[in-house]
């Protein structure tokens, strides 16, 4: 057994007066954990649970409009953890078991600056942070990523646990889930009070993944697991297309690296989205499209200052780059380089 003392570190930071523990090298690890808190699972379920713990009852259940409107993106680390959460929080009320959640990472401000060779590990403790989308920029690939995800998980897991008593739960860090090592993968654990709370969190799972995510769900039952950064894209390439195919030809397409049948295999086992902030550029600004469970797509684009986001637009479906392009264009929102000379009007709503 070896201590990952450093996402120990980040967690206790997090955590105040929670325990962490972290195993490496433990590949029947998730199982046994499973199996010895499932044992309790049918009697503690009906005494407590997370469904006592949500902060919207299905009874309450917001409108679509109302909930739009709410919507506002999160500038800091803890105004993110608080907005996942939350909508964990309301699906799981609403019956959802398996969710997933693609959020920003807690990063360096001068992180994402080109000519830099080496990228230092962000502190979360620190409020001179920024929310970055998982993406190319990253110096240190992967498990640069990952080392931002693991104690996002652990902050949003520790958010979502029921609060009775003031009892933060354990977190565990099985990492045995990552074959290589080096593929930026892990699973991690909250045990609470009651083992009818406990959470499963698989952190920038793969598709070589999904046998493990099928393991614990069978193993988990009414308990929730959830996927945090799958590591596919929400959007398909023309094998991922192709392997949403049925017969032979989806088939192949799906041993060539297409996303198709791993995300059947994910909607079978009941997984859906219920909080994603995505990000990119678009006419030479950072937009971020906001979607939480039970709402729209929410688009916004970060103003001239660089001190917020504002909305420009919402969708019901996800919105594509040239249909937030447009969205821009219909608020007269022009090129940045065009804005910055003072060519257009300043964005700054």
């Amino acid at each position: 057994m070896i201590v990952n003392s450093k996402a120990a570190a980040l967690l206790f930071v997090l955590a105040g007066a929670g325990s962490v523990t972290s195993f490496t090298s433990s590949p029947t690890f998730s199982k046994s954990v499973a199996t010895s808190r499932q044992s309790c699972h049918g009697l503690m379920m009906s005494e407590t649970s997370v469904e006592e713990a949500t902060s919207t009852s299905v009874d309450a259940k917001p409108s679509v409009e109302d909930l739009n409107n709410s919507l506002v993106m999160p500038m800091t680390f803890d105004d993110m953890v608080n907005q996942a959460s939350a909508a964990m929080k309301d699906a799981y009320a609403a019956g959802m078991k398996r969710q997933t959640l693609r959020v920003l990472l807690p990063r360096a401000p001068d992180n994402g600056d080109l000519g830099m060779y080496f990228e230092s590990d962000a502190n979360i403790d620190s409020r001179d942070l920024v929310l970055a989308p998982s993406d190319e920029t990253w110096q240190g690939g992967i498990m640069q990523l990952y080392r931002a995800a693991a104690p996002t998980a652990g902050a949003i897991l520790k958010k979502f646990a029921p609060t009775e008593g003031n009892l933060p739960p354990r977190l565990v860090e099985d990492r045995s889930v990552d074959d290589s090592g080096v593929d930026g993968i892990g699973l991690w654990m909250s045990q609470n009070t009651s083992p009818a709370d406990d959470v499963s969190c698989f952190v920038q799972p793969s598709q070589e993944t999904v046998d493990a995510v099928e393991t614990i769900s069978k193993q988990a039952g009414d308990r929730l697991v959830m996927l945090l950064n799958p590591q596919w894209r929400n959007v398909d390439d023309a094998l991922d297309t192709a392997s949403k195919q049925s017969g032979v030809f989806g088939s192949f397409a799906s041993f060539l690296g297409g996303k198709g049948n791993s995300l059947r295999r994910l909607e079978e086992m009941g997984f859906d989205n219920v909080y994603t902030i995505e990000g990119y550029v678009c006419k030479g600004g950072n937009i971020r499209l906001l979607k939480r469970f039970g709402s729209d797509w929410i688009v916004f684009a970060e103003n001239d200052s660089l001190t917020d986001y504002i909305k420009v637009g919402t969708s019901k479906t996800r919105p594509t780059y040239q249909e937030v392009d447009k969205i821009l264009d219909d608020k007269g929102i022009s090129l940045k380089y065009a804005r910055d000379i003072g060519l257009a009007p300043k964005f700054d709503e």
